[in-house]
């Protein structure tokens, strides 16, 4: 089961306009939490919007104009962040090493995924988004100066076509395949797909 939620995880930029129930949501942000961080650190923090009102007013301020417009019926945006100074720091407040709070962003990094895996588990599509005004998103949702503002999940139900995907899709002709003699399909794919290496 795992393998298949790796293959269907995608990046959708078309959604259905139709609710979450919070209780899904919670899923979500728990899967999250169960994420490794440096030494239990815990710095990853989930500000969640499913209000209408303030879904319209983050999508239009905090998003550029074509994430707005990919996300325009999503029900839930997660705005992600970490507490900087913590992960990757000794409790003199001093760096453990040169990366600095790039283990922070590492561990919120392990933690998002856990969170598209789940919704992909349950059948729901994501579009991370690193492109946001950070400072109008930390105004708007009250965000502590203590935290970096890494990135948004749009979460909801696809409405995709292939066209909208994001990811490596791709298809061969069978007819082809078949005509060329070889021990396995892995020999017959090579060079029939672009950006597929056997």
């Amino acid at each position: 089961e795992m393998q298949k939620v790796l293959e269907q995880r995608r990046s959708i930029r078309k959604y259905q306009d139709k609710p979450i129930k919070k209780e899904v949501v919670e899923e979500l942000l728990h899967a999250a939490l169960l994420a490794p961080t440096w030494k239990n650190s815990q710095t990853g923090r989930y500000y969640v919007v499913m209000d209408k009102d303030k879904l319209e007013q983050v999508k239009k301020e905090g998003l550029a104009p074509f994430n707005a417009e990919n996300t325009k019926d999503a029900p839930v945006l997660i705005v992600t962040t970490f507490v900087k100074d913590r992960s990757g720091y000794e409790r003199n407040g001093e760096p453990s090493n040169e990366l600095g709070n790039g283990w922070g962003c590492y561990d919120l990094g392990l933690q998002n995924e856990n969170l598209l895996l789940k919704a992909t588990d349950l059948g729901l599509s994501t579009l991370v988004m690193g492109i946001r005004d950070a400072d109008r998103l930390r105004e708007m949702l009250s965000i502590s100066e203590e935290e970096i503002i890494v990135s948004v999940i749009a979460v909801g139900y696809g409405d995709v076509r292939r066209r909208d995907l994001t990811g490596s899709i791709g298809s061969a002709n069978m007819g082809d395949l078949t005509k060329t003699p070889v021990s396995n399909i892995t020999e017959s794919l090579g060079g029939r797909i672009a950006g597929v290496q056997v």
